[in-house]
């Protein structure tokens, strides 16, 4: 063998072992999932329900009512301009607006509700009619209005408007991959949503197909829900264009950079997007409301979500109105059975604790948890880096989350960015992995804010801008 093929040899040895190790990133965090076998339940419609202007990624819709105007199941109640980025929002009840208030939520923005006393009636908005048209009929322009003025945002989480990513894809892009990894611990709604109504994920898919003219998208989906993805496959027996992939469950599978190498093996480059590789993510959730505003041209005003934790008398998996209040779901579930010390809002791993127990489900809202000061990892008294280096070993982004951190704590925000900060996906896996009960992750979110307000004041001084 000569010198050159003995070097690509070894580099091909190389890059295999540099492959396996970063299928093995993340967190291997236990699955939890209680609820797997729950079917999703109806909660019985709430007597208020409050609803956020700012559901979305972008510009806060506007009222459109207010105090006294009756409203119906589906009305459009905010709305934003036309050539700003953020959806309209919907009414999920028939009522009275109470009140339009503002209150700071958990990011610590000021955001405006909606308060609407609910009548029990349900009555419809007569707006709400079907798409005519068939979908080879529809044009890409036309189903992108749809999607817009049903106000879908994406509801794995991350709530950017869900016509602006089409629109976005548009020419740039092969595959669709369908996010149904679901990999945070408790959470089995979008699990539940395959076994219950797989045909209304297959169906959004395919005018998501229609829509950006492409004809491949793959169902990602881990290996502990192999019952679900049975059900795909059944559904799809036929299909040329949509196949179900089957891949390893751990933690953060679900993240789109890991999902696009999951399936691909190509890894998206910094500060690029998952369009620059030819790829578009909607999650499964995301896919059947696009259908409801298809076929029954329901906007978005309700959503599944998981209710768990050790502190949830009975926990399950719940259709809910969309602004929905805690305390009335947790209600529904049969109270607590003990005090707890942490309710979050979505997952353990990237999920936001909540301050306020009165806040309402939001369009993004995938899960309610609450833990009691038993569960999870306790707090360290003088959290200190021990320099084991499990941080950088199981970061996702290939980052050294630590210096990160640290620089972050020194307000060094220059040496953060320079480090990598912006590229963080905030999945938590350094601060799950710390022996030394350092909130890494809490850290990198500091230097991140801070890092993008350092670029909005430099831009605010340019003349042009």
């Amino acid at each position: 063998m000569g010198v050159g093929m003995a070097i690509q040899a070894e580099w091909g040895i190389y890059s295999m072992l540099n492959k396996l190790k970063r299928a093995a990133l993340g967190a291997h965090t236990p699955h939890d999932k209680a609820t797997a076998a729950s079917k999703p339940v109806p909660m019985p419609l709430p007597a208020q329900v409050r609803i956020l202007m700012s559901q979305h990624i972008g510009a806060p819709a506007t009222p459109v009512v207010k105090p006294g105007d009756y409203v119906t199941v589906g009305q459009k109640i905010g709305d934003v301009p036309e050539n700003a980025l953020g959806c309209p929002v919907h009414s999920s009840v028939s009522g009275t607006v109470r009140e339009i208030i503002k209150k700071t939520v958990p990011t610590g923005a000021v955001v405006e509700h909606i308060v609407i006393d609910n009548d029990k009636q349900s009555t419809m908005c007569p707006d709400i009619k079907p798409v005519m048209k068939k979908l080879t009929e529809c044009t890409t322009d036309e189903i992108i209005s749809i999607i817009r003025e049903a106000g879908i945002s994406g509801m794995g989480g991350a709530a950017f408007p869900t016509y602006a990513k089409i629109k976005s894809a548009i020419g740039k892009v092969d595959k669709i991959i369908i996010n149904c990894a679901e990999c945070e611990p408790f959470i089995t709604a979008n699990h539940r949503l395959l076994l219950e109504h797989p045909a209304s994920v297959v169906n959004g898919i395919k005018i998501l197909l229609k829509a950006l003219e492409v004809r491949c998208a793959y169902i990602a989906i881990e290996d502990n829900k192999l019952d679900a993805a049975e059900k795909l496959e059944e559904l799809l027996a036929d299909s040329k264009m949509i196949s179900v992939k089957i891949m390893k469950t751990k933690y953060p599978q679900g993240d789109e950079r890991q999902l696009i190498f999951a399936l691909t093996g190509v890894e998206i480059p910094t500060g690029k997007l998952p369009a620059d590789v030819g790829c578009v993510i909607f999650n499964a959730e995301t896919c059947s409301a696009i259908y409801k505003a298809f076929a029954y041209g329901t906007p978005l005003t309700s959503r599944i979500i998981t209710v768990d934790g050790d502190c949830v008398k009975h926990p399950k998996n719940i259709l809910v109105p969309i602004g929905a209040t805690f305390p009335d779901i947790l209600a529904f579930c049969g109270g607590l059975k003990r005090q707890p010390a942490k309710l979050i809002s979505g997952g353990p791993m990237m999920g936001m604790a909540q301050w306020d127990e009165e806040m309402p489900v939001t369009k993004s809202t995938s899960a309610i948890l609450l833990f009691s000061d038993k569960f999870g990892k306790k707090n360290v008294e003088h959290p200190t880096c021990i320099h084991c280096g499990k941080c950088v070993n199981n970061c996702p982004m290939h980052l050294m989350p630590m210096y990160i951190a640290q620089f972050s704590m020194t307000d060094d925000w220059k040496r953060a960015e320079e480090y990598g900060a912006m590229s963080c996906v905030e999945c938590g896996s350094c601060s799950y992995n710390c022996p030394g009960g350092v909130e890494i992750v809490q850290h990198i979110r500091k230097a991140k804010a801070a890092i993008k307000a350092e670029a909005a004041r430099i831009k605010s001084l340019k003349p042009d801008a």
